[in-house]
């Protein structure tokens, strides 16, 4: 049995517009529905989610009957054992938050890699491996594995270049919310200073030969970034999604 390929780490590789959704209801049902939906990606969010490896294991194996849509998780934290788990329920594209500085994002990406090159605990029957039965899977695991960093501080962007130039770092999200709130502009992403801190980041990214990805709520500020320059873009979140249509549907009848 073959390693399964990474189609997303492919795609922002070559340059290609993927096009996301954040998923955060902790739920298999809902993100099988939304799996079908047409993204290029699903981002599974263990950090501002009630999930964990238990509940982000069905989500996967929901998803994976889509393969149009390629699953991401992002972990609560740049944690090796916590990333360890994601990886050996088959996660192949993480994306780590918090990230601030050059040592972080080379642990980061060491967390995925066995030892030699990382320090990733070994495991030799894992979904991952599809238990046992991918040949070679240790020696291979890595040329599937997409790493994704979140910047969202000061200290974050005065490191970005640093950060961006690790070897093993795939790409570079910047987390909009909480940047706005380091820059001193807390709930307020919209504001000009936060707006022309992320589209220096995406290009000092870009320059650096790594794609840039972001996360957007609304079509004009989504569309915008991607004329900054982002690869890979969330356009709306599920739960977002729920309870803004819900509420414009029951204010319809009351």
């Amino acid at each position: 049995m073959d390693l399964p390929l990474n189609n997303f780490k492919r795609a922002i590789q070559a340059g290609r517009q993927q096009i996301g959704l954040w998923v955060a209801l902790a739920n298999p049902y809902s993100a099988e529905i939304v799996a079908g939906s047409g993204f290029d990606w699903l981002l599974i969010d263990g950090e501002h989610s009630p999930n964990d490896p238990p509940t982000v294991l069905p989500q996967l194996q929901a998803i994976s009957a889509y393969p149009t849509s390629s699953a991401i998780v992002r972990p609560a934290w740049n944690d090796k054992v916590l990333i360890k788990r994601y990886l050996d329920i088959g996660v192949q594209t993480l994306l780590v938050p918090y990230v601030q500085t050059e040592e972080e994002a080379l642990a980061a990406v060491a967390a995925t890699r066995f030892p030699g090159a990382g320090v990733r605990g070994v495991a030799g029957v894992t979904r991952a491996s599809r238990f046992g039965r991918v040949s070679h899977y240790a020696n291979r695991a890595h040329e599937e594995i997409c790493v994704l960093v979140q910047i969202e501080t000061r200290e974050g962007l005065d490191n970005l270049e640093k950060i961006a130039r690790v070897e093993g770092v795939d790409g570079v999200f910047i987390g909009p919310a909480d940047l706005a709130a380091g820059l001193g502009h807390l709930g307020n992403q919209q504001h000009p200073d936060v707006q022309s801190a992320i589209e220096k980041a995406i290009k000092r990214i870009r320059a650096c030969g790594k794609p840039a990805g972001i996360l957007a709520t609304d079509e004009p500020t989504a569309r915008r970034y991607m004329e900054w320059g982002t690869t890979f873009t969330a356009v709306g979140l599920d739960a977002m999604v729920l309870a803004r249509e819900t509420e414009k549907l029951a204010a319809k009848f009351k």
